[in-house]
């Protein structure tokens, strides 16, 4: 738990992604709503008290929560209060890329540590008991529990929450909906140079669209969650070089 919150120098640890957050968020304080920067700099302002006080030492659970809800108010805040123009699209880009990579790697870390580990099974052994409580509390990691209950009403299977995480686009969670709103944000910044990026990300949401769960589960999970991870990551580096790198004079 020190490692995937306090360590510095891993990247996706909570200090160091809630550190640059206001960092970037103060370089370009006048581009943000007030409610925004406020939103980020109290967010880090608390963590390092809730740090001093041993908070986390304490409760990592309720540590936990107050992350979440830091997290769902400044997203909130963002869409509620900035103007819809470039910035929101792309701060939207980057939300939704990181959350499909974030539910792809959950997804794959939990299927690859089931016997069969699904490389072509196609199916769930008879045999094999569900750990309900372990799938209840990968749902409940992404809000998805009461879903998975709204949408499939029975009991919990891996194969319906793989499904509900990568092909449905009602759940906004799901791989399909994050490409879902990366596509539709990035028509609304493309430029003469980010053809080849959007062909790509549309690409991937068809895959998706049109994507089956007995087909992906035959073809092997791990596989494919790889795949789109890589081509995730693809698609991070080609709008950089799209938008983000200077042009040459």
């Amino acid at each position: 738990m020190e490692f995937m919150v306090l360590d510095e120098k891993n990247p996706s640890s909570i200090v160091a992604c809630l550190r640059p957050a206001r960092e970037n968020a103060r370089a370009v304080r006048g581009a943000l709503t007030t409610e925004v920067w406020e939103t980020q700099n109290q967010t880090w302002l608390e963590f390092n008290r809730l740090l001093r006080d041993g908070a986390f030492d304490r409760d990592p659970g309720a540590f936990f929560e107050w992350v979440k809800f830091r997290s769902h108010l400044s997203r909130g805040v963002t869409v509620g209060t900035m103007l819809q123009d470039e910035a929101l699209h792309f701060l939207r880009i980057g939300t939704f890329l990181e959350r499909a990579d974030n539910t792809a790697r959950l997804l794959d870390v939990k299927f690859h540590a089931l016997a069969g580990d699904y490389f072509g099974a196609g199916h769930v052994k008879e045999s094999q008991e569900v750990d309900f409580y372990h799938w209840s509390a990968i749902l409940r990691s992404v809000s998805g529990f009461e879903v998975y209950r709204k949408v499939y009403r029975n009991v919990i299977r891996p194969e319906r929450v793989a499904e509900l995480l990568i092909l449905r686009p009602d759940m906004p969670r799901s791989l399909a909906a994050c490409m879902n709103e990366v596509v539709a944000n990035l028509q609304l910044v493309a430029n003469q140079g980010s053809s080849e990026t959007l062909r790509r990300a549309g690409r991937l949401r068809s895959d998706l669209q049109y994507g089956r769960i007995d087909e992906i589960l035959a073809t092997g999970l791990h596989a494919y969650l790889t795949q789109f991870l890589d081509r995730v990551g693809d698609l991070g580096v080609g709008i950089s070089r799209d938008f983000l790198v200077p042009m040459a004079a």
